[in-house]
């Protein structure tokens, strides 16, 4: 099984390389394929040619040095405004956010969250939920991402 960390140490060089930050990893394997995202960000926002030359980069890399042992997607893009929330980093600069999680295991009888990350302390994520709180390890998270409002004119709200 490939390991993020192994993934991360050969991506974020190049990425580095044209100015933009790793901002992560989303690694999907399946039963005889995956699929790669990687999300780059930089000041100023990140542009279809540098998603293009960072992915042709790390195609002739991936090509090489083989961390994948079976045939994958790779996407490079931006993580955009609704970002996925890749590490711990993620919840703790995102406190007071809306976000929605969605959990390995069931914690309160629910593997679906929406509400504010209220707390990050360890590995530990608090979120408003409602009128409470729940909260739950790192390693529990399956999926996270942010949730924005959107404004239209005075048309209403969309998320």
């Amino acid at each position: 099984m490939t390991d993020i960390e192994t993934l991360e140490a050969l991506i974020e060089p190049v990425v580095t390389s044209f100015d933009c930050e790793l901002w992560g990893i989303d690694y999907r394997p399946m039963n005889k394929s995956a699929l790669l995202r990687i999300f780059i960000d930089r000041p100023g926002g990140v542009t279809l040619d540098h998603c293009s030359q960072i992915s042709y980069q790390l195609s002739g890399l991936l090509d090489v040095e083989d961390p994948i042992k079976v045939p994958y997607t790779l996407e490079v893009s931006s993580p955009g405004i609704d970002r996925p929330l890749l590490r711990l980093e993620h919840y703790r600069d995102n406190i007071g956010h809306d976000a929605k999680v969605r959990l390995k295991w069931p914690i309160d009888e629910s593997r679906n969250f929406r509400g504010v990350i209220a707390a990050v302390e360890g590995e530990e994520i608090t979120m408003q939920v409602e009128d409470r709180e729940i909260s739950f390890p790192f390693e529990a998270v399956s999926r996270g991402r942010l949730l924005v409002d959107v404004q239209f004119g005075n048309k209403g709200k969309a998320r």
